[in-house]
């Protein structure tokens, strides 16, 4: 499984100064919760921060394919414990 250092690394670096963006994990978070819980965005518990950043990060996230490459490179590590490791070296052709 990986750790928290290298699932970090699968993710859009920080913009620069001024431009900084919440916690990733916070926000990964809010977004697992919903998706776990199906409350609406506007009812997310404030320890994930403003509803709004968790929404649009996860909007930008979904529209420029991060969090399919991050679920594929993530699957693709958990599949690699296979017996033969067959599955994980098909999806890294994909």
């Amino acid at each position: 499984m990986r750790s928290r250092q290298a699932i970090e690394s699968l993710l859009p670096a920080n913009g620069r100064p001024g431009g900084q963006w919440a916690d990733h994990r916070t926000v990964v978070n809010g977004v697992l919760y919903r998706a776990r819980t199906g409350v609406p965005w506007s009812d997310l518990p404030e320890r994930y921060g403003p509803w709004q950043t968790v929404y649009e990060r996860h909007r930008r996230w979904s529209a420029d394919g991060t969090w399919q490459r991050n679920l594929r490179e993530l699957h693709i590590e958990a599949d690699a414990g296979a017996p033969d490791g067959a599955l994980a070296r098909d999806l890294k052709r994909e």
